[in-house]
């Protein structure tokens, strides 16, 4: 297990190169000046000029490259062309809100759709099935942008029981947390639902029901370790989504988190801060795969890493 986690890191080398230079590369193909940008509507061609020179956008890609590449392998991020500020204090004040706001989406969103999941497959083809898998197929087709607007439309504005913007209090985390986390909830209910379909109809399962044993402990005991693995495979890959992947539901409830810095850069051409929020983003991704890969031989002894 040691030398197999060991192998995965230091795989994690030219994967992060190979990102690295696809992102710089694409954010230096988006449209638009940053200089201008920064610079202002009012500045002359001069003055831009200076700002382009002053931000090293005047020299040629490779050598931008090489020394953003550089400056990466010390740990400097480079400095914000928005706010001047160092990239590394911008992200570092905007992680903690996302990450507390996906993992509230997270553990609501794997409790509700694991128990529709497993209801669902207990009671295959009946009322429960039927009600379970149209609450998922609507969670997965209902926009989250639009479940947003519509949660603070009655439970801010109508009924005015949670606050709409900000992240002061628990209370800020509830209507967010339901609008990010209630796609991932309806996507762990249908796969929880396929996976305990297939695992009820193993010979061990009616050899455990044929032993007398009550239907809690076979469902529990024995089905659900043998049907978590395919759950955990996505649940590693929504969660790496949901601390990526807020941003639309930071911009409707105004998230003070990486998504909302991500969008604020965009309109800004701020490639420091895109270059390594990319880079970041990329980097949880890989590592949650490799924690996902770690949990397998948890769940299920019998896998061996070699």
């Amino acid at each position: 297990m040691a030398s197999y986690f060991l192998k995965r890191l230091l795989g994690l080398l030219p994967t992060l190169l190979i990102v690295a230079v696809l992102v710089f590369l694409f954010v230096h193909m988006l449209p638009g000046d940053p200089a201008r940008l920064a610079a202002g509507p009012d500045a002359d061609q001069q003055t831009v000029e200076l700002v382009r020179k002053d931000l090293g956008l005047d020299k040629p890609l490779p050598e931008q490259f090489a020394s953003f590449f550089t400056r990466m392998l010390q740990g400097d991020f480079g400095t914000s062309l928005r706010s001047k500020r160092a990239v590394s204090t911008e992200i570092a004040e905007r992680f903690l809100p996302t990450l507390w706001l996906t993992l509230a989406s997270m553990v609501w969103s794997v409790v509700f759709g694991m128990a529709i999941g497993i209801v669902s497959a207990v009671f295959r083809n009946e009322w429960p099935d039927r009600f379970g898998m149209t609450l998922a197929v609507s969670g997965i087709s209902f926009p989250a942008f639009a479940l947003g607007m519509l949660l603070m439309e009655i439970f801010s504005v109508q009924l005015g029981w949670l606050p709409t913007v900000g992240a002061d209090s628990w209370r800020h985390y509830i209507l967010p947390s339901i609008t990010l986390g209630a796609g991932v909830a309806a996507v762990m209910a249908r796969f929880t639902r396929a996976s305990f379909v297939e695992v009820i109809q193993e010979d061990f399962v009616r050899t455990a029901r044929a032993k007398g044993l009550e239907e809690r402990v076979v469902i529990f005991k024995h089905c659900l370790r043998n049907a978590l693995i395919p759950v955990v495979t996505m649940m590693g890959l929504q969660f790496g989504f949901l601390l990526g992947g807020s941003i639309v539901v930071e911009t409707v409830f105004n998230w003070p988190g990486l998504g909302r810095l991500l969008v604020d850069a965009v309109t800004m051409r701020d490639y420091p801060v895109i270059q390594t929020l990319v880079l970041l983003f990329s980097l949880e991704f890989i590592l949650i795969n490799l924690i996902v890969d770690l949990l397998y031989g948890y769940i299920n002894p019998t896998i061996r890493y070699r």
